[in-house]
């Protein structure tokens, strides 16, 4: 393991060839942390890390098992020749979620994910049975303990929300132009053809004959021709997919209307749902439609009494609400969730790019990490190569520094879910590179944290040695403590 005086090496032997590596693996990293990441066992000790390098690996053979080596230690391992061109900056920052569903909930593909670089695995709880997110949260902590990976798991509540709970079959259905559905509260088994069911039994209160229901943000679009109770009859206008618990909004001369104000943030089936979490030692509890920062600061309240745990809280930033009380949402919350889609329906789509731009911006300020969610890759849920505007939307979320990217239906129902995946590792690492090499990191603003002058002036001192780092790198590797400033950034 490296000290912290000098960039070494020391073999690790282990008691059983890894990967067909032979020879004894020399390790490189940081000093070890409390509560490290990575560990090799081995047949004398455990040792922790948080990078690998095999010396030697340049060659086709020794090449192609590194990059083995990165996906089954759970680490990000690096050459010889590139640790030394670019030291710890050659590593991938930007964290990668992969939402899990129907189409990557086996052992084998759980495995594919984390290879290929899944650093979070989401359970969204709007979906399948608690049975069922057990069991995919015990095979990550399998792969976690058995393969050596280091996979989080995070559940996404579900929120106070209207959603469309069945409509009867067993996936997907198509709503065809002119067709005429009703939208009922009212509870029933089994097919109804044209009918699908709300989530919430006010769901109707304030709609009027001519609003329009949008499902999922557009995937389909219905006006409303009648109301019989609480009931509405509808009339497709733009034919589409209805998802299983799709989400409803109402539109009137093109704004929102209705809405979950009178809601909790968090349902009585979202407290179960955490307690749930709690009991499987999840790692983030996302919190949907989080309207101001005493929800966040109530779950976190209840997580420190309940779990011994860290158990990390993250804020779905995806209405106007949130919008409005957003710097007091990050400051409360561990983290924050750019949810797009949801937050499209909230606002025009022309304000989403400036938008997002602006609550990563916050959260850098404030010091709190932010993912990039919803429709990243969308196209890939059919087709197995993206748009070339979804990659430069990948992109446009690193440049800005977003922490993490996620994939939704891309990995969940998607039938190219891991190739999504390594769109967004390359991608990502792509950007950070070109970023480090225009010296981006020094249009942003360090918001000053020290109090007292004597901190202060401790502050000016590491923002000072930063700057050097990044304009002198190309050359910093010839200067005698070129690690001290490597381990800094």
């Amino acid at each position: 393991m490296v000290g912290d005086s000098a960039i070494m090496g020391t073999k690790i032997i282990p008691s059983r060839s890894i990967l067909g590596f032979k020879n004894p693996i020399r390790v490189f990293g940081v000093p070890p942390i409390p509560n490290p990441n990575f560990s090799f066992a081995t047949n004398k000790a455990t040792l922790r890390a948080m990078a690998a390098m095999q010396v030697g690996a340049e060659n086709t053979e020794n090449a192609s098992k590194l990059k083995s080596l990165k996906g089954s230690l759970g680490i990000d391992a690096v050459s010889e020749e590139e640790l030394k061109e670019k030291g710890f900056l050659g590593l991938r920052k930007t964290k990668l979620v992969c939402t899990i569903g129907p189409a990557c909930s086996s052992l084998d593909d759980l495995e594919d994910l984390a290879l290929g670089g899944m650093n979070v695995a989401r359970l969204n709880m709007c979906h399948n049975s608690r049975e069922w997110h057990q069991d995919v949260i015990r095979k990550i902590k399998k792969l976690n303990e058995e393969k050596g990976f280091c996979v989080s798991v995070m559940i996404d509540t579900e929120g106070s929300q209207i959603h469309v709970v069945d409509h009867g079959a067993p996936s997907s259905i198509k709503a065809e132009e002119g067709s005429v559905w009703n939208f009922t509260a009212q509870k029933f088994e089994g097919l109804r053809p044209l009918t699908v069911q709300a989530h919430f039994q006010g769901f109707s209160e304030g709609i009027n004959i001519g609003d329009e229901v949008v499902i999922d943000g557009g995937m389909a679009t219905f006006e409303v021709i009648e109301k019989i109770g609480n009931d509405l009859r509808c009339k497709c206008t733009d034919p589409g997919l209805l998802l299983p618990r799709a989400k409803l909004s109402f539109w009137r001369d093109g704004k929102v209307v209705g809405g979950n104000n009178e809601l909790p943030t968090l349902s009585a089936k979202d407290w179960a749902d955490i307690e749930f979490g709690i009991s499987e030692g999840v790692d983030f509890v996302a919190v949907s439609f989080v309207k101001d920062a005493e929800a966040i600061k109530q779950l976190k309240s209840y997580l420190s009494t309940k779990s011994s745990d860290s158990i990390k809280t993250l804020a779905k930033i995806e209405s106007l609400e949130s919008l409005r009380k957003l710097e007091e949402i990050v400051e409360a919350c561990d983290g924050i969730m750019i949810a797009r889609g949801d937050l499209g329906v909230e606002i025009p789509l022309a304000q989403i790019p400036t938008v997002q731009e602006k609550i990563t911006y916050v959260c850098r300020q404030l010091n709190k990490p932010v993912i990039v969610a919803s429709q990243l890759l969308e196209s890939m849920v059919e087709y197995p190569t993206p748009t070339r505007a979804e990659v430069a939307d990948v992109s446009e979320a690193v440049r800005q520094y977003a922490d993490a990217l996620m994939l939704s239906g891309e990995s969940a129902i998607g039938l190219y879910g891991q190739k999504a995946l390594d769109v967004l590792r390359t991608a990502s690492s792509c950007m950070e590179q070109s970023s480090r090499a225009e010296n981006r990191q020094t249009s942003l603003h360090q918001l000053t944290l020290g109090v007292s002058l004597p901190d202060k002036i401790a502050e000016q001192i590491c923002n000072c040695a930063v700057e050097m780092g990044i304009y002198l790198h190309p050359r910093i590797s010839k200067f005698p403590y070129h690690h001290y400033f490597q381990q800094a950034l």
